[in-house]
Formats: structure tokens, C-alpha cells, sequence
């Protein structure tokens, strides 16, 4: 369970280190995205040990980009090969308008990850020609496309052609319209042909009734791709010797040697379990494997590597591969450990009912960390914190570990500050000072309440289902942590622990949220789209359910409102503490749903109030962020680690090194990390 970072726009910020030129934090920028690079700080004072075991699992993190390729979409590694080769051998006009566009189109595509969009899952629109394209593959040596064998450059332009360029031909990697089936009509290759959403929910329902220890339910259908052979469902498992074994056992390679330099030997069994894991797909080893990730909390250096998150599958049960390495910041973990530390009396207080809370928060722990990689679905567009493991019995029973990513979110606030953002959307200067004053402190905390305690709280009531909400469920889970967080970011509590200065530094985060829940996110949709996006769903359902609540019995001011001033929408807070009240009562609601696992109380949350857009007032945000020349979306460039080897391959030193371009360090990746074949049947 990951949080994504809602704002982040950009301004030119470069930082200078001694011995190191300016460290830029903003790139390269094209259609509605902005690259960013992060700073891995404290890296330099690492010891050898850590700096190798960083080294090992950042090549396990990369190693695995090739499976979230396939995972987006049957035909992305080969659309991935023909654009590369055209984009590096074309030797013809590189100046004009087709080829130029070819270029934006590929650096959308490496954003991605596929031909959909990262976050709105809709197909990207191609701005240069059929035809050009056609005799640019012409024109490369063939020996360099991904041709079938005894196939022509034709016939792959005949094959692959409608894929691309027609909008009719997956329009959409994930679909989650109502009424609609999510499997047939999502172009993500969690499913194979023929599979319908009812055969899938079926097929999986029969499982989970067989389980012999429902007490302790694996995630059925987690690494696997579900098809029909011979008209008989069964699963794919993406193990080595299976569905993605090259990768699989080039993760399992680096693995190997990250746990020879493990900083413990609880580490290193950690490390074991999953490769483990890796070998045999077994969804009992997996639980195992949690397990003794989460009981890890001793060392500094920690990762991810492995099918995590179900939001890209429509039935939010499969899980796209990701990766990344970490080491802990010790001074910001202060902050984190006194949240986890007091997790119980957050259970208690929650304004939830008793029914649905913990007596016994276990194993919560939280820290803050800097990314020292980024790798499969956290790469470029990545989380600003993450709450794992997902499974309900062994957060329940053994815990969770909650992480703030540190430099992500310092390079996201350097990168926004002073861009006009606010003086355009916000609605009056002392809420401007206010946001100035306590912004970042209390996102970064936002984020923490969020990660740490609002995914770890609450309880499933007996024998329901963890995914009785279905294509809700995500939306949901996102909806409850964030609800979390905006309630008891307002506590006095806080304060008290010294997390907040004062009792007015909530109320920055109040309007930012209620900014952006109502009307700023509106610039990552196109016209006449509705919201699709888990993450974006959850921040309007709750901002709108709140604003539909927010007038008060005696009929005087609501808490809060749009208002109009000189023609332009401003969210307008009237009573902080009211709207406390509102998120605590929406926080009840959800808990509720989530709980009782009650499909129909998330679909009516969800429908009525995250999806819809008023086109008037989306067009006036469309406007107004137009002006300000920004880009919605933002992504990173991974910093690249050298290794200095002694004459018998023993790595003697590792430094960190920043610069690389955006499209040599994704071209590099293809050569370096492809692991795949070209069609993964």
C-alpha cells in the first residue's frame, strides 16, 4: 500500500556539494510530465558492507523492469524494442516534426512503462504518422526489431499498427467504469484472452472457499496471470522455471550475493525466504517471507523487491512488480518512531466504532528512509510512502512496517516551491503564510499518520473477505489511511509529542487537501473524463463528501465551500474544527464499509462522489494551471552506482553519481536489464 504525492510542481532548485558540481533536482521536461532527481544524502557515510548490499539489491531492483513492462500490456516490450531502435538508428531527418514527435511519444511510453498512461491508464495518442513510422522500421536494421520468426517488417507493422495508433484498440490499461467488465475491457495482461471478470471472480472464489486455513488466507491469484486453455481457467505463476523466469532468475542472481553482505543473519534469512519464494511461486512461502520482513527492524539497509500492489489489476487482486532499495534516516525516524511508539492510543481514540479497532496494535513500525533506488512499478513515478505487508492476517497478527521516503519528498518540495502555484489557487495570503509556514512539515506528517497508523488500523470483522470490495477496494483502503491522517493531524496530541509546532499548523494541510481533493487534481484529467485513478478517487470522494456535509443544522456558514472572486473557484474554510468533525464521521463510514466488507456502501461512496467532474469548473482549472506553464505530473531519474573491484572481483569501493539523461539512462536500462523475451506466453 503505497501513498502517491498529490502535488509537486516545479521550479529550478540546484543544491552544491563540495566535491560534487550543482546537483540539479529538475531535468528534463515533455507533454505533461517533469523529471526530477533525488539526492541519496548519507550515502558517502555508509560503511562498505552497506554500500555493497545496496549496490546488490538496486541490480536486483532493476532486473525486474521488464516483468511490469509485460504486466502493462501483451504488447509493450515489443512497441518498447521498435520505438528504441528508431529512436537510436534513424538516420534521416531527426529535426522534423514526426520524429520529433516519435521522441516525445517514446519518453511518455519509458514513463509509463507501456502505452498507457501512468496514472490516468489511458492510451497515449501518437502525434507522428503511420506512415512515417512504417518506413523508419524500414530503414533500421531488422535484425534489431522484435520480428517473429520468418516475419517482415510489414507484418509487424500490420500486427502491432492498430495497437498503437487506433484509439478504438485498448483504450484503457485499467477500466474501473461501473457496469462494465473490468477484464475484458482493461488492456493490462493480468488476464488472457477470452477471460471474462465474472469467470476470474468465480474462478477465485471457488479457491478461497477450498482454503484448508481460511484463518490465514494467502492472496489467491497475486503472481499469477489467469487464462483459458482449452476452455479451462488456470494460472500462470510468474516463478523461476514459469511465467517471467528469466527475470525472476535474474533477481534471484543479485539476491544471492545481497545476502552474503546481509547486515544480519535475520536479514539474510529474510533474503533467503524470498528467493525462496521466487523459486517455487508458492503463496504460503510469500506469507513466510512477510513475515520475516516485517519482524526485521534492526539494520539500516532494508528493500522491496517483489508483486506488491493490486492497483493496476481491475479486480484488485494480481500484483505489478516493483523494487527498491533503502537506508533509514536516523534523525528524521525520531519523528516516526513516535507515532508508532503511541499506535495504540491512536487505535483507542479513533472516532471509528469499537467494533472495528484493534485491542492490540502489533509490530508497528515506522521510519523515515532515503530511496537509494527506484526500480518496476516505483520507477520514474514512485510513492512518498509505503505500508507493507498487504496481507490482513499478518499485519494483524505479526505488524507492519511503514516508511516515509525522505529524499523523494524534499525533492518534490524543492521542486514546487515558488512556481505561482499558490498564488493562483490559493485564497487569500494569510492561508498562503499559513501553508509557507507549516506545508512541508505537516504533508511529510500527513504522509507518516497515513503510512504508519491509518493502513495499520482497524480490523476485518470475522470471515469477511479482504476483497469482498472489489474494484472499490483500493479506493477504499486509500480513503481510510488518508482519512487518518487528516483526523488526527489536527490532534492535540501531536503536539504534545512536539510532532506539530502549534495548534493551528493542521489547518495547512486541511486546505491543501480540500484544494486539491475538489479542484487542483483536476488538471491530470483529460476533458469529459471521469476519475479513474484509485488514489484520486479516495482525495475527491472525500473532499466532496465532506463539502456535500459541511453545512451546519442552524443554517449559518458551512465549514467549508467554493466560492467565486473575480470570476476564478477558491475552496474557502470557514470552521477547521468542524471539518474535523466531518473527516472523523467520513472515517467512521469507511472503517465501516472496509470491515463489514460491504461492495455496495463502496460503491455508493465511490459513484457519487470520487468519479464525476464538474466540466465548468474543470475547464476553469484546465485554464488557470495552463497559464501557470507546469507540468501535473512528476517522476525521477535514478542516480547510477559504480563499483571499484580489487584484482580478485572483490568490490573495494562504491560511489554514487548523478547526471545521467533521462534517455540514456532508459536506453541503458533496455540493454542492461532486459531479461524478457519479446511475447510472454
Amino acid at each position: 500500500m503505497f501513498l502517491l504525492s498529490a502535488s509537486a510542481l516545479t521550479t529550478s532548485c540546484t543544491s552544491t556539494k563540495e566535491g560534487e558540481a550543482d546537483f540539479q533536482y529538475t531535468d528534463e521536461r515533455f507533454a505533461d510530465l517533469q523529471m526530477l532527481r533525488y539526492r541519496v544524502e548519507g550515502f558517502e557515510e555508509l560503511t562498505l558492507r552497506q554500500k555493497t548490499l545496496i549496490y546488490y539489491l538496486s541490480q536486483a531492483a532493476l532486473s525486474g523492469r521488464d516483468i511490469l513492462w509485460d504486466q502493462n500490456g501483451r504488447y509493450n516490450l515489443r512497441i518498447r524494442q521498435m520505438l528504441e531502435t528508431v529512436y537510436t538508428d534513424f538516420d534521416g531527418d531527426r529535426t522534423g516534426a514526426d520524429f520529433q514527435a516519435l521522441s516525445v511519444y517514446l519518453k511518455r511510453v519509458w514513463f509509463s512503462n507501456g502505452i498507457h498512461h501512468h496514472y490516468g491508464c489511458d492510451k497515449f495518442v501518437p502525434a507522428f504518422s503511420e506512415d512515417f513510422f512504417r518506413k523508419a522500421l524500414h530503414a533500421v536494421d531488422p535484425g534489431k526489431l522484435p520480428l517473429a520468426e520468418g516475419q517482415s517488417v510489414d507484418a509487424l507493422c500490420d500486427e502491432i499498427f492498430p495497437i498503437i495508433f487506433d484509439p478504438s484498440v485498448m483504450p484503457k490499461r485499467t477500466n474501473q467504469a461501473d457496469g462494465q467488465d473490468l477484464v475484458v475491457t482493461s488492456a493490462a495482461n493480468y488476464y488472457g484472452q477470452g477471460v471474462t471478470q465474472e469467470e476470474a471472480e468465480r474462478f477465485y472464489l471457488a479457491m478461497k472457499e477450498a482454503d484448508p486455513d481460511p484463518e490465514h488466507p494467502i492472496m489467491f491469484g497475486m503472481n499469477s496471470r489467469l487464462v483459458k486453455e482449452n476452455g479451462q481457467l488456470q494460472e500462470k505463476v510468474w516463478r523461476s522455471g514459469g511465467l517471467y523466469g528469466p527475470a525472476i532468475d535474474r533477481i534471484i542472481f543479485w539476491l544471492e550475493k545481497a545476502k552474503t553482505v546481509a547486515e544480519s543473519d535475520k536479514q539474510a534469512a529474510v533474503i533467503d525466504k524470498l528467493i525462496e519464494f521466487y523459486r517455487t511461486g508458492d503463496l504460503r512461502t510469500f506469507d513466510a517471507y512477510s513475515i520475516l520482513w516485517v519482524e526485521d527492524t534492526e539494520g539500516d539497509v532494508d528493500f522491496t523487491n517483489g508483486f506488491t500492489e493490486s492497483y493496476g489489476d481491475p479486480l484488485g487482486m494480481k500484483a505489478s512488480w516493483e523494487g527498491y532499495a533503502n537506508f533509514k534516516d536516523r534523525e528524521a525516524t525520531e519523528r516516526t518512531k513516535k507515532l508508532s511508539a503511541n499506535a495504540q492510543w491512536f487505535e483507542d481514540h479513533s472516532p471509528v466504532d469499537a467494533r472495528f479497532k484493534k485491542e492490540n496494535c502489533r509490530g508497528i513500525t515506522a521510519k523515515v528512509i532515503v530511496a537509494a533506488i527506484l526500480g518496476g512499478d516505483l520507477y520514474p513515478s514512485t510513492a512518498i510512502g509505503i505500508n507493507l505487508p498487504n496481507s490482513n492476517w499478518v499485519r494483524a497478527e505479526h505488524g507492519s512496517k511503514s516508511v516515509t521516503i525522505g529524499n523523494l519528498t524534499d525533492a518534490y518540495n524543492k521542486a514546487a516551491h515558488g512556481n505561482g502555484f499558490q498564488e493562483e489557487f490559493v485564497i487569500d495570503e494569510a492561508t498562503r503564510d499559513l501553508i509557507n509556514k507549516y506545508g512541508d512539515e505537516c504533508d511529510d506528517l500527513h504522509t507518516d499518520l497515513h503510512e504508519c497508523l491509518g493502513h495499520g488500523s482497524g480490523k476485518l470483522l470475522p470471515g469477511v473477505d479482504a476483497d469482498s470490495l472489489k474494484a472499490y477496494g483500493s479506493a477504499i483502503e486509500e480513503a481510510r489511511a488518508d482519512l487518518f491522517g487528516l483526523y488526527y493531524v489536527a490532534d492535540a496530541k501531536l503536539t504534545e509529542l512536539g510532532l506539530t509546532p502549534n495548534d493551528d499548523a493542521y489547518k495547512s494541510q486541511y486546505y491543501t487537501y480540500m484544494m486539491n481533493g475538489l479542484m487542483t487534481q483536476l488538471v491530470r484529467i483529460e476533458p469529459g473524463a471521469s476519475i479513474e485513478e484509485a488514489h484520486m478517487r479516495n482525495r475527491a470522494m472525500i473532499a466532496h463528501w465532506v463539502l456535500d456535509h459541511a453545512a451546519p443544522a442552524d443554517g449559518g456558514k458551512p465549514a467549508v465551500e467554493l466560492v467565486k472572486r473575480d470570476g476564478k473557484t477558491y475552496v474557502q474554510i470557514n470552521d477547521y474544527p468542524a471539518l474535523r468533525t466531518l473527516f472523523g464521521q467520513l472515517l467512521a463510514e469507511v472503517q465501516r464499509v472496509k470491515s463489514e466488507g460491504d461492495f455496495e456502501g463502496a460503491r455508493q461512496l465511490i459513484e457519487t462522489y470520487g468519479v464525476r467532474v464538474d466540466p465548468e469548473l474543470h475547464r476553469e482549472v484546465l485554464a488557470r494551471y495552463k497559464a501557470l506553464d507546469l507540468a501535473p505530473y512528476k517522476g525521477f531519474i535514478n542516480p547510477e552506482y559504480v563499483v571499484t573491484e580489487d584484482e580478485q572481483g572483490n568490490i573495494t569501493d562504491v560511489q554514487v553519481r548523478y547526471g545521467e539523461a533521462y534517455d540514456h539512462q532508459m536506453l541503458r536500462y533496455s540493454r542492461e536489464y532486459k531479461t524478457l523475451p519479446y511475447i510472454n506466453e
